[in-house]
Protein backbone atom coordinates (compact mmCIF):
# COMPACT_ATOMS: atom_id res chain seq x y z
CA UNK A 1 0.00 0.00 0.00
CA UNK A 2 1.35 3.36 -1.04
CA UNK A 3 1.72 6.30 1.31
CA UNK A 4 -1.18 8.14 -0.32
CA UNK A 5 -3.50 5.10 0.02
CA UNK A 6 -2.64 4.73 3.70
CA UNK A 7 -3.27 8.41 4.30
CA UNK A 8 -6.64 8.15 2.51
CA UNK A 9 -7.62 5.09 4.59
CA UNK A 10 -6.74 6.90 7.82
CA UNK A 11 -8.75 9.93 6.73
CA UNK A 12 -11.75 7.76 5.90
CA UNK A 13 -11.52 6.01 9.26
CA UNK A 14 -11.38 9.33 11.09
CA UNK A 15 -14.35 10.58 9.07
CA UNK A 16 -16.39 7.48 9.97
CA UNK A 17 -15.44 7.81 13.64
CA UNK A 18 -16.43 11.48 13.60
CA UNK A 19 -19.81 10.66 12.04
CA UNK A 20 -20.42 7.96 14.64
CA UNK A 21 -19.56 10.40 17.43
CA UNK A 22 -21.92 13.00 15.98
CA UNK A 23 -24.76 10.47 15.73
CA UNK A 24 -24.12 9.26 19.28
CA UNK A 25 -24.08 12.82 20.62
CA UNK A 26 -27.28 13.63 18.71
CA UNK A 27 -28.93 10.49 20.09
CA UNK A 28 -27.92 11.41 23.65
CA UNK A 29 -29.30 14.93 23.23
CA UNK A 30 -32.59 13.67 21.78
CA UNK A 31 -33.00 11.10 24.54
CA UNK A 32 -32.17 13.73 27.16
CA UNK A 33 -34.78 16.12 25.77
CA UNK A 34 -37.41 13.35 25.64
CA UNK A 35 -36.68 12.29 29.23
CA UNK A 36 -36.86 15.92 30.36
CA UNK A 37 -40.25 16.38 28.66
CA UNK A 38 -41.55 13.14 30.19
CA UNK A 39 -40.36 14.28 33.63
CA UNK A 40 -42.11 17.63 33.18
CA UNK A 41 -45.36 15.90 32.17
CA UNK A 42 -45.18 13.44 35.06
CA UNK A 43 -44.32 16.10 37.64
CA UNK A 44 -47.97 17.12 38.30
CA UNK A 45 -48.92 13.45 38.70
CA UNK A 46 -46.05 12.90 41.12
CA UNK A 47 -47.04 16.00 43.07
CA UNK A 48 -50.68 14.86 43.23
CA UNK A 49 -49.72 11.43 44.55
CA UNK A 50 -47.28 12.80 47.13
CA UNK A 51 -49.73 15.41 48.40
CA UNK A 52 -52.39 12.73 48.85
CA UNK A 53 -50.24 11.17 51.61
CA UNK A 54 -49.80 14.39 53.61
CA UNK A 55 -51.82 15.39 56.63
CA UNK A 56 -53.61 18.72 56.81
CA UNK A 57 -50.89 20.01 59.14
CA UNK A 58 -48.09 19.06 56.74
CA UNK A 59 -49.96 20.67 53.85
CA UNK A 60 -50.35 23.91 55.79
CA UNK A 61 -46.73 24.02 56.97
CA UNK A 62 -45.02 22.91 53.74
CA UNK A 63 -47.36 22.76 50.71
CA UNK A 64 -44.62 21.85 48.21
CA UNK A 65 -42.51 19.54 50.36
CA UNK A 66 -42.54 15.77 50.43
CA UNK A 67 -44.53 14.03 53.18
CA UNK A 68 -42.65 12.92 56.28
CA UNK A 69 -44.45 9.57 56.10
CA UNK A 70 -47.16 7.92 54.02
CA UNK A 71 -50.41 8.82 55.74
CA UNK A 72 -53.15 6.47 54.50
CA UNK A 73 -55.93 8.12 56.47
CA UNK A 74 -56.87 10.36 53.54
CA UNK A 75 -57.48 7.33 51.34
CA UNK A 76 -59.43 5.49 54.01
CA UNK A 77 -61.69 8.51 54.40
CA UNK A 78 -62.19 8.79 50.63
CA UNK A 79 -62.94 5.10 50.17
CA UNK A 80 -65.48 5.05 52.98
CA UNK A 81 -67.24 8.28 52.00
CA UNK A 82 -67.45 8.35 48.20
CA UNK A 83 -68.75 4.85 47.38
CA UNK A 84 -65.61 4.26 45.35
CA UNK A 85 -65.96 0.61 44.33
CA UNK A 86 -69.56 1.06 43.20
CA UNK A 87 -68.74 4.19 41.18
CA UNK A 88 -65.76 2.50 39.50
CA UNK A 89 -67.92 -0.47 38.50
CA UNK A 90 -70.53 1.94 37.13
CA UNK A 91 -67.92 3.79 35.08
CA UNK A 92 -66.43 0.55 33.77
CA UNK A 93 -69.82 -0.85 32.80
CA UNK A 94 -70.88 2.36 31.06
CA UNK A 95 -67.54 2.75 29.27
CA UNK A 96 -67.43 -0.85 28.01
CA UNK A 97 -71.06 -0.68 26.87
CA UNK A 98 -70.47 2.58 24.99
CA UNK A 99 -67.38 1.16 23.29
CA UNK A 100 -69.31 -1.94 22.19
CA UNK A 101 -72.21 0.10 20.75
CA UNK A 102 -69.96 2.66 19.06
CA UNK A 103 -67.67 0.05 17.51
CA UNK A 104 -70.50 -2.13 16.18
CA UNK A 105 -72.77 0.67 14.93
CA UNK A 106 -69.88 2.76 13.63
CA UNK A 107 -68.38 -0.08 11.61
CA UNK A 108 -71.75 -1.06 10.10
CA UNK A 109 -72.51 2.57 9.17
CA UNK A 110 -69.03 3.19 7.75
CA UNK A 111 -68.95 0.10 5.51
CA UNK A 112 -71.59 1.21 2.95
CA UNK A 113 -70.43 4.83 3.17
CA UNK A 114 -66.88 3.78 2.28
CA UNK A 115 -67.98 1.56 -0.60
CA UNK A 116 -70.66 3.72 -2.27
CA UNK A 117 -68.28 6.57 -3.13
CA UNK A 118 -70.89 9.02 -4.40
CA UNK A 119 -71.92 12.53 -3.48
CA UNK A 120 -74.55 11.41 -1.00
CA UNK A 121 -72.15 9.17 0.92
CA UNK A 122 -69.48 11.89 1.00
CA UNK A 123 -72.07 14.40 2.21
CA UNK A 124 -73.15 12.04 4.99
CA UNK A 125 -69.54 11.54 6.07
CA UNK A 126 -69.00 15.31 6.14
CA UNK A 127 -72.16 15.82 8.21
CA UNK A 128 -71.00 13.11 10.61
CA UNK A 129 -67.60 14.77 10.82
CA UNK A 130 -69.29 18.02 11.83
CA UNK A 131 -70.55 16.18 14.89
CA UNK A 132 -66.96 16.03 16.13
CA UNK A 133 -66.89 19.83 16.34
CA UNK A 134 -70.14 20.12 18.29
CA UNK A 135 -69.52 20.97 21.98
CA UNK A 136 -71.21 18.84 24.60
CA UNK A 137 -73.03 21.77 26.17
CA UNK A 138 -74.88 22.33 22.88
CA UNK A 139 -76.36 18.83 22.83
CA UNK A 140 -77.04 18.31 26.53
CA UNK A 141 -80.31 20.29 26.62
CA UNK A 142 -82.12 18.48 23.74
CA UNK A 143 -80.86 15.11 24.98
CA UNK A 144 -82.06 15.87 28.49
CA UNK A 145 -85.52 16.91 27.25
CA UNK A 146 -85.87 13.87 24.97
CA UNK A 147 -84.75 11.44 27.66
CA UNK A 148 -87.09 13.06 30.18
CA UNK A 149 -90.05 12.59 27.83
CA UNK A 150 -89.26 8.93 27.04
CA UNK A 151 -88.27 7.98 30.59
CA UNK A 152 -84.54 7.38 30.14
CA UNK A 153 -83.32 9.81 32.79
CA UNK A 154 -81.36 8.27 35.67
CA UNK A 155 -80.86 4.99 33.83
CA UNK A 156 -77.84 3.10 32.57
CA UNK A 157 -79.48 2.70 29.16
CA UNK A 158 -79.97 6.45 28.86
CA UNK A 159 -76.39 7.40 29.67
CA UNK A 160 -75.01 4.68 27.35
CA UNK A 161 -77.21 5.84 24.45
CA UNK A 162 -76.25 9.48 25.07
CA UNK A 163 -72.53 8.73 25.01
CA UNK A 164 -72.89 6.41 22.01
CA UNK A 165 -74.69 9.11 20.02
CA UNK A 166 -71.93 11.60 20.84
CA UNK A 167 -69.06 9.28 19.93
CA UNK A 168 -70.63 7.66 16.85
CA UNK A 169 -69.42 10.41 14.44
CA UNK A 170 -65.86 9.73 15.57
CA UNK A 171 -66.29 6.02 14.85
CA UNK A 172 -67.75 6.63 11.39
CA UNK A 173 -64.91 9.02 10.60
CA UNK A 174 -62.31 6.46 11.71
CA UNK A 175 -63.83 3.43 10.00
CA UNK A 176 -64.76 5.08 6.70
CA UNK A 177 -61.22 6.11 5.84
CA UNK A 178 -59.88 2.73 6.96
CA UNK A 179 -62.40 0.60 5.04
CA UNK A 180 -61.87 2.68 1.89
CA UNK A 181 -58.23 1.49 1.87
CA UNK A 182 -59.20 -2.21 1.98
CA UNK A 183 -58.87 -3.75 -1.52
CA UNK A 184 -62.15 -4.55 -3.28
CA UNK A 185 -60.66 -7.81 -4.52
CA UNK A 186 -61.23 -9.34 -1.07
CA UNK A 187 -64.95 -8.68 -1.32
CA UNK A 188 -65.13 -9.88 -4.91
CA UNK A 189 -63.48 -13.16 -3.89
CA UNK A 190 -66.03 -13.54 -1.10
CA UNK A 191 -68.90 -12.91 -3.53
CA UNK A 192 -67.59 -15.72 -5.71
CA UNK A 193 -68.09 -17.95 -2.68
CA UNK A 194 -71.77 -16.85 -2.56
CA UNK A 195 -71.35 -14.54 0.44
CA UNK A 196 -73.97 -11.83 0.91
CA UNK A 197 -73.23 -8.30 2.10
CA UNK A 198 -73.62 -9.18 5.79
CA UNK A 199 -71.34 -12.20 5.51
CA UNK A 200 -68.73 -10.13 3.67
CA UNK A 201 -68.82 -7.48 6.38
CA UNK A 202 -68.70 -9.92 9.28
CA UNK A 203 -66.19 -12.45 7.95
CA UNK A 204 -64.00 -10.31 5.69
CA UNK A 205 -64.15 -6.65 6.69
CA UNK A 206 -64.68 -6.92 10.43
CA UNK A 207 -61.48 -8.91 11.21
CA UNK A 208 -59.45 -6.31 9.32
CA UNK A 209 -60.81 -3.53 11.54
CA UNK A 210 -58.98 -4.71 14.65
CA UNK A 211 -56.17 -2.09 14.44
CA UNK A 212 -58.46 0.92 14.03
CA UNK A 213 -60.86 -0.52 16.60
CA UNK A 214 -58.10 -0.58 19.22
CA UNK A 215 -57.25 3.05 18.55
CA UNK A 216 -60.90 4.12 18.50
CA UNK A 217 -61.61 2.25 21.74
CA UNK A 218 -58.79 4.14 23.46
CA UNK A 219 -60.22 7.52 22.43
CA UNK A 220 -63.76 6.56 23.45
CA UNK A 221 -62.60 5.09 26.76
CA UNK A 222 -60.76 8.26 27.77
CA UNK A 223 -63.59 10.58 26.71
CA UNK A 224 -66.37 8.59 28.40
CA UNK A 225 -64.44 7.92 31.60
CA UNK A 226 -63.47 11.57 32.06
CA UNK A 227 -66.81 13.06 31.02
CA UNK A 228 -68.44 15.11 33.76
CA UNK A 229 -71.42 16.99 32.31
CA UNK A 230 -73.60 14.13 31.06
CA UNK A 231 -73.38 11.86 34.13
CA UNK A 232 -73.96 14.88 36.37
CA UNK A 233 -77.21 15.85 34.61
CA UNK A 234 -78.55 12.47 33.49
CA UNK A 235 -77.84 10.43 36.65
CA UNK A 236 -79.25 11.27 40.07
CA UNK A 237 -79.33 7.95 41.94
CA UNK A 238 -76.20 7.73 44.11
CA UNK A 239 -75.89 4.03 43.31
CA UNK A 240 -75.55 4.83 39.59
CA UNK A 241 -72.99 7.64 39.79
CA UNK A 242 -69.77 7.40 37.80
CA UNK A 243 -66.42 7.78 39.50
CA UNK A 244 -65.96 11.38 38.34
CA UNK A 245 -69.29 12.44 39.85
CA UNK A 246 -68.48 10.52 43.03
CA UNK A 247 -65.20 12.43 43.27
CA UNK A 248 -67.01 15.74 42.70
CA UNK A 249 -69.63 15.07 45.36
CA UNK A 250 -66.97 13.89 47.81
CA UNK A 251 -64.74 16.94 47.36
CA UNK A 252 -67.69 19.37 47.25
CA UNK A 253 -68.07 22.72 45.53
CA UNK A 254 -68.14 25.10 48.49
CA UNK A 255 -64.48 24.80 49.44
CA UNK A 256 -61.40 22.78 48.55
CA UNK A 257 -59.92 20.48 51.17
CA UNK A 258 -56.54 19.15 49.90
CA UNK A 259 -56.83 16.08 52.14
CA UNK A 260 -59.95 15.18 50.11
CA UNK A 261 -59.01 16.58 46.71
CA UNK A 262 -55.68 14.81 46.14
CA UNK A 263 -56.66 11.25 47.20
CA UNK A 264 -59.97 11.59 45.33
CA UNK A 265 -58.11 12.70 42.19
CA UNK A 266 -55.72 9.75 42.47
CA UNK A 267 -58.55 7.28 43.01
CA UNK A 268 -60.52 8.76 40.12
CA UNK A 269 -57.72 8.38 37.59
CA UNK A 270 -56.22 5.13 38.92
CA UNK A 271 -58.62 2.66 37.18
CA UNK A 272 -58.10 4.37 33.82
CA UNK A 273 -54.32 4.19 34.22
CA UNK A 274 -54.55 0.51 35.13
CA UNK A 275 -56.73 -0.28 32.11
CA UNK A 276 -54.36 1.61 29.84
CA UNK A 277 -51.35 -0.26 31.29
CA UNK A 278 -53.07 -3.63 30.83
CA UNK A 279 -54.11 -3.00 27.23
CA UNK A 280 -51.11 -0.85 26.28
CA UNK A 281 -49.53 -3.39 23.94
CA UNK A 282 -52.76 -4.07 22.07
CA UNK A 283 -53.53 -0.36 21.79
CA UNK A 284 -50.06 0.53 20.48
CA UNK A 285 -50.04 -2.48 18.15
CA UNK A 286 -53.41 -1.40 16.81
CA UNK A 287 -52.29 2.18 16.28
CA UNK A 288 -49.10 1.03 14.51
CA UNK A 289 -50.93 -1.46 12.32
CA UNK A 290 -53.49 1.18 11.44
CA UNK A 291 -50.73 3.55 10.35
CA UNK A 292 -49.14 0.85 8.18
CA UNK A 293 -52.50 -0.03 6.70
Amino acid sequence: MSHSDAHSAISNTRSVDWELMKRKAKSIIVHGVVLALVAIMLLPLFYMVMMSFKTSTELAQDPLGLPDSLYWGNYMNALSSMGYVRSVLNSMGITISVIAVVVFAGAMAAYPLARLQNRISRLIVMVMALGLATPNFVTITPIYVIFRDIGLLDSYLGIVLAFAALKLPLAVFFYTSFIAAIPLELEEAARLDNCNNWQIFWHVIRPLLAPVTATLSLFVMIMVWNDFIYPLLLLTDKDKLTVMIAVYKFVGNTGIDPTKLFPAAVLGSLPLLIMFAVFQRKIMAGATAGAVK
